[in-house]
C-alpha cells in the first residue's frame, strides 16, 4: 500500500521548497533506493505541468565511477572531468530547479577513495556545483535507509517514521516564529560562543542572515550567516561525530587565529581531518555559522542534514560560503560541524554583543522563547 506521506512530501518539495512553475524544467537527482519518493515527485510534477529530468544512481555506481579516476594517467582523468562538467553546465542552463534525493546504505562506500581523487573531482566540478547551488532553486532530502537506521541504533520502520515526522512539519509557522531571531542577528556585530574546551569570538556584522524553513533542506530548521572571514579567534570543540570523504571523525577541536584554522585535532582520523582542511586555501577558513532550531530533532545521527538542525545546537563550517550570506570565502569543501549545547551534552552559551542570547541550548530573551522546544 502506498504511503500517503510520500505524496505529502512530494507536494511540499515542489510547491513550497522549490516553488516549481508550469513548464519549468526540474532536475531530479535520486538514488535508486529513494525511487518511491522520486515517483511521487514525478506524478505530482505531471499534475502541475512541470517537466522533470530524472537522473538515477546508486552508491555503488558512484564509487565505481570514482575508482575509474586516476592522478597518474597523463591528465586523462582531468580532461574527462572537465568534459563532464562542461556537459553539466550546458544542460544546467535550461534547468530552473533541482531536487536531490540521497540515500546512504553504507556510509563507508567511498572510504577507500584517495583524497587526491576527491580533491581533483571537487575542484573541476566546482563551477557546476556553484551554479546549481547559488543560481538555481534547490532542495535536498536524505531518504531513510536500513543502513542509517542501524547507525542510529533503531529499527528501520521506526527510523522511517521518524524521518517523515520531522520532515513534514509546519514550515510556514517556523518561518514566522524565527523572524525575531533573524532581526536580532541582523543587528549583531560580535558573537561569542562558550562551552567545554570552547571560547570563540567573531563578527557577523553586515553579513546577511538567512532563515531556513523548508526551502532548501528537508528536514529543515536553522538560521545561518557567515563570520567576517578574518574575525574568528579562539578555540572550538565539537561534541558530535562528523563524516566527510567516507571517514568518521570524533572529538574535533579547531584553533583559530584571525579567521584561519591554525590547528586541528581529533580523537579519530586526525590525519584525514587535516588532509581535508588542506584541500585548498579556503578550506581552513569558515563559510557558515548557524543555529539549529528544529524542535523535533534532538540527537545526532551522524547525518549532517539532520544533525545541523538539532534544537540547541550550532554549526560552524570550514569551506565555501553560500552566495546568500557571502563572506568572500571560496573552497571546494563545505563541511558543517555540529556542537550541541543542551545540558546533557555539556551545556554552553551564545552571546550577541555581550548579551546572553542562548544558555544550555535554550533561548532566554523573551522574544526568542517561542523557538524553544
Amino acid at each position: 500500500m502506498k504511503d500517503s506521506r510520500l505524496d505529502q512530501l512530494a507536494k511540499l518539495m515542489l510547491e513550497y521548497s522549490i516553488k516549481a512553475k508550469p513548464q519549468e524544467i526540474v532536475l531530479l537527482n535520486t538514488d535508486i533506493t529513494a525511487l518511491p519518493l522520486a515517483k511521487a515527485i514525478m506524478l505530482r510534477a505531471n499534475e502541475m505541468g512541470v517537466f522533470v529530468v530524472p537522473e538515477i544512481t546508486t552508491q555503488e555506481t558512484t564509487r565505481l565511477a570514482k575508482e575509474g579516476l586516476h592522478t597518474d594517467d597523463e591528465g586523462a582523468s582531468e580532461r574527462f572531468l572537465e568534459k563532464k562538467t562542461s556537459w553539466g553546465l550546458a544542460s544546467a542552463q535550461d534547468i530552473a530547479c533541482r531536487i536531490n534525493l540521497r540515500a546512504y546504505q553504507n556510509d563507508q562506500e567511498l572510504s577507500a577513495i584517495p583524497p587526491a581523487i576527491h580533491n581533483m573531482e571537487g575542484s573541476i566540478a566546482k563551477p557546476l556545483q556553484d551554479l546549481l547551488i547559488d543560481e538555481r532553486r534547490w532542495v535536498l532530502f536524505e531518504y531513510p535507509t536500513p543502513g542509517q537506521a542501524q547507525r542510529a541504533g533503531i529499527a528501520y520502520e521506526k527510523y522511517f517514521d521518524f524521518v517523515f515526522d520531522v520532515s513534514n512539519v509546519d514550515y510556514a509557522k517556523m518561518a514566522e516564529d524565527v523572524k525575531p531571531l533573524v532581526s536580532l542577528m541582523e543587528r549583531t556585530d560580535r558573537v561569542r560562543i562558550v562551552g567545554p574546551e570552547t571560547d570563540l569570538r567573531f563578527s557577523i556584522k553586515n553579513i546577511p542572515i538567512i532563515p531556513c524553513c523548508g526551502e532548501a533542506n528537508i528536514p529543515d530548521g536553522e538560521v545561518f550567516t557567515a563570520p567576517v572571514k578574518d574575525s574568528i579567534n579562539g578555540t572550538l570543540k565539537f561534541n558530535t561525530p562528523t563524516l566527510y570523504w567516507g571517514k568518521i571523525m570524533t572529538g574535533v577541536k579547531l584553533e583559530f587565529e584571525n579567521g584561519k584554522i591554525i590547528k586541528a585535532t581529533a580523537d579519530t582520523n586526525e590525519e584525514t581531518l587535516n588532509k581535508i582542511l588542506d584541500s585548498d586555501e579556503g578550506a581552513r577558513y569558515v563559510g557558515e555559522f548557524a543555529l539549529g532550531i528544529n524542535p523535533l530533532l534532538r540527537e545526532p545521527f551522524l547525518n549532517t542534514l539532520f544533525d545541523e538542525k538539532i534544537c540547541g545546537s550550532f554549526h560552524f563550517t570550514p569551506g565555501k560560503a553560500y552566495a546568500e550570506a557571502d563572506n568572500g570565502n571560496t573552497s571546494t569543501i563545505h563541511w558543517d560541524m555540529v556542537c550541541i549545547q543542551r545540558p546533557e551534552y555539556g551545556g554552553g552559551e551564545i552571546w550577541f554583543d555581550d548579551v546572553l542570547v542562548r544558555k544550555d541550548g535554550m533561548f532566554i530573551l523573551p522574544e526568542l522563547t517561542g523557538l524553544n522546544p
